[in-house]
C-alpha cells in the first residue's frame, strides 16, 4: 500500500534531522506498547471515540493497553507525530498484534465479524 511521502532528496539537508527526530519519543513509546501488548488503544481526552473503543473491548472481555495523549486543547503537535508515523488521520488508533486496524468503528466491525478473535488467537 504505497502512500505519498516526500522523498528525502526533496528535503533540504539542514532540516532532515529535525524531521527525523520530531516527537520520536512519543512514537517510540507507542511502538513499545504495541510490541508488548496484544491490543493497544491510543487516544486523547475529551474525544468520545477512544471511549467507544475501550467500552467495546471491555464488554468483550478483551485486555488492552490504553495510552492517552492530551485533549483537543493541548498536545496536538505531539499527536501529529503519531498521525505522520501511521498515516491514520484520527483517534483512536487501535493496534492488534502489532497491526493498525483503524479506529473505534473499524474495531467494532472486526469484533462483529469475528476477525478480532481470530487475530488474537
Amino acid at each position: 500500500m504505497p502512500r505519498p511521502i516526500l522523498a528525502e532528496s526533496n528535503i533540504h539537508p539542514a532540516i532532515r534531522d529535525k524531521i527525523a527526530s520530531h516527537e520520536q519519543g512519543l512514537v517510540q513509546e507507542v511502538q513499545a506498547a504495541v510490541a508488548k501488548h496484544d491490543v493497544v488503544v491510543v487516544g486523547m481526552g475529551l474525544n468520545p471515540f477512544p471511549k467507544q473503543a475501550r467500552k467495546a473491548l471491555d464488554a468483550a472481555g478483551v485486555a488492552y493497553q490504553y495510552l492517552e495523549y492530551g485533549n483537543y486543547f493541548n498536545n496536538w503537535r505531539k499527536r501529529n507525530a503519531l498521525k505522520l508515523w501511521t498515516g491514520w488521520p484520527s483517534f483512536p488508533m487501535v493496534f492488534v498484534k502489532g497491526t493498525l486496524v483503524g479506529g473505534a468503528s473499524d474495531l467494532v466491525k472486526l469484533m462483529d465479524s469475528g476477525e478480532l478473535k481470530k487475530m488474537l488467537a
